[in-house]
């Protein structure tokens, strides 16, 4: 009789309780997939929030595997996948949403359209927290703004995860980078090349003071609410882009139209919602192996090392706010 293999995998059952260690039958890849032993897994804000039992667009319920990130490398490789070998170091945003297995896990059986090959150069902590940052990053700039060079970027929350993120790659499509933020983090910014704006400043006094009061080509919202507001009253008339990760709100469209400006949103977890699109966010991924690999990119990591027994620790400092970057969890 053959006795399947098992891994361990860390379960939240319910918002009061700690994390679970539970064990189940390794993964066995399908048509499409490969088989990822997990070296780290990159946490996010949606984590805590199916956790929490607040993030119903995720469709992830509990009980449930949590975390979308993963970075590590092959171990099996399903039918009909040509792209990758085993034993290649890949990353990705993989699963925790949608029913499917999170990557608080040892193994996944990741769909092979959704992985690139990790940039060489990074630690896996670093390449486990890039995945969904770098994806909802290109999708607003790339493409729903299209972004070209010598345009003017102003990042709304620029010192956050996906903040930071498009700050750096605005600057490799050549734009030139405003960006706004809590004066306590100015030298991020600055740190990225970016020109820093205290986002206590009024809309009106730094879009004159920067553009001659002409507006922003693209404005990049990460924050939502108030910050979406602004970016309305920021863009250039006619040709200004604003986009958004967080316009889930209720906001008067007035100053947008008096602009003749346009509006996208982001909803980066689609791909793995639906099925449809999936090669694209692999795509995106190897691009951002690209400029990565050419210095262009690097995430801002918390220094703090979590082990899988860690996870929940991990999950406060990131509630609590008290993570200095993006937190990564070793698996492997």
């Amino acid at each position: 009789m053959t006795i399947q293999p098992t891994m361990q995998a860390l379960q939240a059952t319910d918002p009061s309780t700690p994390l679970q260690v539970i064990t189940l039958p390794r993964p066995v890849p399908g048509p499409g997939q490969v088989l990822v032993r997990i070296a780290a897994s990159g946490i996010n804000p949606l984590d805590l929030k199916i956790r929490a039992g607040e993030a119903g667009h995720a469709r992830h319920p509990l009980p449930a595997i949590l975390g979308l990130d993963m970075a590590g490398w092959i171990e099996a490789i399903g039918p009909g996948v040509t792209r990758f070998r085993i034993g290649d170091e890949v990353y990705g945003m993989v699963g925790g949403v949608g029913g499917h297995q999170g990557t608080l896990a040892e193994y996944v059986a990741a769909d092979a359209d959704l992985l690139a090959l990790k940039p060489a150069h990074l630690t896996f902590r670093e390449a486990a927290v890039l995945p969904l940052i770098f994806i909802t990053a290109w999708e607003g700039l790339v493409d729903r703004a299209g972004v070209k060079a010598g345009e003017s970027v102003l990042i709304l929350g620029a010192a956050g995860g996906v903040g930071h993120m498009a700050v750096q790659l605005a600057k490799a499509k050549g734009a030139k980078v405003f960006a706004t933020d809590a004066r306590s983090r100015a030298a991020i910014i600055d740190g990225y090349g970016a020109h820093f704006i205290d986002r206590e400043k009024p809309v009106d006094d730094y879009v004159a003071e920067l553009t001659n009061g002409e507006g922003f080509d693209v404005v990049y919202d990460t924050a939502g609410g108030a910050s979406l507001d602004a970016a309305f009253r920021a863009v250039k008339a006619y040709t200004g882009r604003v986009v958004s990760c967080l316009g889930w709100g209720t906001h008067a469209l007035a100053p947008l139209s008096f602009r003749a400006a346009t509006y996208s949103g982001v909803f980066t977890l689609m791909p793995l919602l639906t099925g449809k699109h999936r090669a694209h966010h692999g795509a995106i991924m190897a691009e951002a192996t690209t400029l990565a690999e050419s210095g262009q990119l690097l995430p801002r990591l918390d220094p703090t090392r979590y082990t899988f027994a860690e996870a929940d620790a991990a999950h406060t400092a990131l509630r609590e706010r008290r993570a200095t970057g993006k937190i990564a969890i070793e698996i492997a």
